[in-house]
């Protein structure tokens, strides 16, 4: 589970930066894909705090 969470961060990541770069006319969509990747990325971390 933890790496489908890590490779889904990625490519949300990657999509932003391509969209920021190529696509202008999206950058709001593109900017909620990076809340949304940086949203798992602070859960998948919370989680394996309480794990531990």
């Amino acid at each position: 589970m933890k790496k489908i969470i890590y490779i889904l961060i990625i490519v949300l990541i990657v999509s932003w930066v391509l969209g920021f770069l190529v696509f202008k006319i999206l950058g709001a969509l593109i900017h909620l894909l990076l809340l949304l990747a940086v949203v798992l990325l602070i859960y998948n971390w919370l989680s394996n705090k309480k794990s531990t």
